[in-house]
């Protein structure tokens, strides 16, 4: 039986959770979620995250969504939010989405290219922030390997925060109309790869216990 305050953090999790849907890429990135919140495992990259999500929203509808998992930190960025941090998106990006040119890399913007239409180009807005630490969030299909890539990437696009699946989650709850929030731990330090230095289960816990606490 239910002592009293778990009764009722059960019952709030679960009015909070009835039309919430959390996207991981990895089964690791929602284990501590299981049975909690619904949580669809999408798989790795922006691909597999916007088929994912589309089928499920076809399927079982929800009103909003939240992607939890791991990231790096881009080098000035780790400095302040450091391993094992969790940082939620104040904006997502496609990093890597346009062209390069003689001139530099141009996104959709200087290409002409509207993402969704209107003023949707690379990036995209966030509607649900549950951490109380907010950073714009980058989303790429390559992750940085090495510091003048990451350090690049993050005075390009402002961001501070690499992943491979977020602007794709943005992408499909904007185009079927709910709010999208994306919330991770910090794993590692984009750019030179240290897979030694690494802590990706310790942030993959982290930042799910922070969503629940969000949630209670």
């Amino acid at each position: 039986m239910f002592a009293e305050q778990e009764f009722l953090d059960f019952v709030t999790l679960a009015f909070v959770a009835v039309d919430l849907l959390v996207c991981v890429a990895t089964e690791m990135e929602g284990a501590l979620l299981q049975g909690r919140v619904p949580v669809l495992v999408t798989g790795i990259g922006a691909v597999n995250a916007a088929i994912a999500l589309t089928r499920y929203l076809e399927r079982e509808g929800a009103q909003s969504v939240i992607s939890c998992g791991i990231a790096g930190a881009y080098p000035l960025a780790f400095e302040e939010l450091g391993l094992g941090g969790v940082v939620c998106a104040e904006s997502e990006c496609y990093g890597d989405l346009g062209a390069h040119s003689s001139g530099g890399f141009l996104d959709l913007r200087a290409m002409g290219f509207p993402l969704i239409g209107g003023d949707v180009f690379n990036d995209l807005p966030m509607g649900i922030f549950p951490a109380d630490r907010r950073a714009k969030f980058v989303t790429v299909n390559g992750c940085s390997g090495d510091d003048a890539g990451a350090l690049a990437m993050a005075a390009r696009t402002g961001g501070s925060v690499e992943s491979m699946e977020g602007a794709a989650i943005a992408h499909v709850a904007l185009m079927y109309g709910i709010p999208a929030g994306e919330i991770r731990g910090i794993s590692n330090r984009a750019g030179n790869r240290d897979r030694g230095a690494w802590r990706v289960r310790e942030a993959a816990e982290a930042a799910q216990r922070a969503l629940l606490a969000w949630m209670c």
